[in-house]
């Protein structure tokens, strides 16, 4: 392919879905079709470091970004989709730093792909779904715990470290809060709540959550929350948008512009909830 071609085919692409590098929301991460361009086009400084975890034979992945400020700042760990660390989720990841945030996104398949590889190492989404969904919840917590010691030892940061997940990731992100005591804040971007009520009173952190009014599967469960957390008495806020779908941060487009919506309200919400908290 010659030089300069691939360039214009993501920026092709981009337009496609409504959104260029010159072009993309000044609100919110990028979007799918346009998040290897923002990724190319950002300032800020990104880098893949890596940590052991107990139980595993290779060392986890992660993709790290810091933010342009001056002062010590919280660490966000940034919990993937089913669809493993793709673009996407890296893009998101910059964009946090962006916000202010030190950054942090696991490969949570580290280990686990062909050849001992991680997310890249599969041939295709369809594997990396399969390799999500076949994770264990006490493998996820010990990968997740070692991101949070990882963040822990960081000089930028503050010592305050929270949690942001999407899809499986917001799951994994409520679930975490009631494994970890010490997580400063948790996010659940339509991700589904612990299943055993006692779980519920083991959480200290408070928990945001992000609902598309359409996504009947995942939004049904959060009057359940909404019980049990009162019940344990804990700070759970949610936010349901009317007309979204769900995987909305990431598929920006859909749902004639209630996606979009979305994510111009929720962003700032999710931004402000982590610097309320983690200061």
């Amino acid at each position: 392919m010659k030089c300069g071609i691939l360039p214009a085919l993501l920026v092709t692409a981009a337009i496609a879905h409504g959104q260029t590098p010159a072009t993309r929301p000044a609100v919110g991460p990028a979007d799918e079709a346009g998040a290897k361009a923002a990724l190319d086009a950002s300032p800020r400084h990104g880098e893949w470091a890596e940590v052991a975890v107990p139980g595993m034979e290779k060392p986890m992945k992660l993709w790290v970004v810091y933010p342009e400020v001056k002062d010590k700042a919280p660490v966000v760990i940034v919990i993937q989709e089913i669809f493993g660390l793709s673009d996407w989720l890296r893009a998101t990841t910059d964009q946090l730093a962006a916000e202010g945030f030190i950054a942090v996104a696991p490969d949570l398949l580290s280990g686990g792909g062909p050849n001992g590889g991680g997310t890249d190492s599969f041939a295709g989404r369809d594997a990396v779904v399969k390799a999500v969904r076949d994770l264990k919840p006490d493998a996820t917590n010990a990968m997740l715990d070692a991101a949070f010691a990882y963040g822990k030892t960081l000089p930028a940061g503050n010592g305050k470290i929270a949690t942001v997940g999407f899809c499986w990731g917001g799951g994994a992100s409520f679930a975490y809060a009631v494994h970890n005591p010490e997580l400063a804040a948790a996010i659940v971007c339509y991700g589904t709540p612990p299943k055993d009520e006692a779980d519920f009173a083991k959480i200290k952190a408070p928990i945001m959550g992000f609902y598309g009014g359409d996504d009947a599967r995942v939004t049904a469960t959060v009057p359940v929350a909404e019980k049990a957390m009162a019940a344990a008495k804990k700070t759970y806020t949610p936010f349901t948008f009317a007309g979204a779908g769900h995987g909305f941060f990431r598929q920006q487009t859909g749902k004639d512009g209630a996606n979009r919506k979305a994510v111009d309200e929720g962003w700032p919400k999710l931004v402000t909830f982590i610097k309320d908290n983690a200061k």
